[in-house]
């Protein structure tokens, strides 16, 4: 294989696997329960912040936004180290930019089941687009505390994120990212748009774990 498509292949691989510990899981595992059979069933910050507490949630965010930070940052450069090239293309680090979401949102650990990728998209959109980053947080805390809905903060910032990215760069390659990103998250929060149009969907507060608890975000 040609150096880089090898390369690309590679980023790729890499950034997957550091986005696929599902951190969330591994907490409740810790506290000996498995958070899928708990809350919403996501293995998110979010759940796990109402199952598990203040402390593992904070961590489990994170870790998870380390992922996304790290696999930008740091992949490429292991990339072209390890095939020791010159340098790395530009491409790189948009490449390690999805596959660390996609490692996060279907890791191998677990069936290719896994979160909905919000904390690992922020530290992605930190590193690679930090001005385009900051404004959907801004926005997302502003929709959050006046909803108190996590997912419509989340789904109100990935469909500004393409916009804001844009206005920010100008640069289309980074704006087709995280128009695929935005969608991304938008596509995982199915569930929530469902019950965000039917009422049913519950605000956020911290309550008592169940098994049997319907859905939420």
């Amino acid at each position: 294989m040609p150096l880089q498509p090898l390369s690309f292949a590679l980023t790729a691989l890499v950034a997957y696997l550091i986005g696929s510990p599902p951190t969330g899981y591994l907490a409740g595992r810790l506290r000996g329960m498995d958070i899928r059979k708990h809350g919403s069933g996501n293995i998110g910050a979010t759940n796990v912040f109402r199952i598990l507490g203040r402390t593992a949630g904070i961590i489990v965010l994170l870790v998870d936004a380390l992922k996304g930070t790290l696999a930008v940052l740091a992949t490429p450069y292991l990339v072209v180290g390890l095939l020791g090239s010159e340098r790395a293309s530009g491409f790189l680090p948009v490449i390690a930019a999805l596959a660390v979401i996609l490692g996060h949102n279907y890791t191998c650990w677990l069936g290719f089941q896994g979160g909905k990728g919000i904390a690992t998209s922020a530290g992605v959109l930190a590193a690679l687009v930090p001005a385009a980053g900051a404004t959907v947080i801004g926005l997302w805390i502003v929709v959050f505390l006046l909803s108190r809905y996590v997912s419509l903060a989340s789904i109100t910032a990935a469909t500004a994120l393409p916009l804001a990215t844009w206005l920010t760069t100008h640069d289309p390659t980074r704006s087709g990212l995280t128009l695929v990103v935005g969608g991304l998250a938008v596509w995982k929060h199915r569930p929530n748009i469902r019950r965000l149009l039917n009422g049913t969907e519950n605000r956020f507060v911290r309550k008592p774990s169940s098994p049997k608890e319907p859905p939420s975000q």
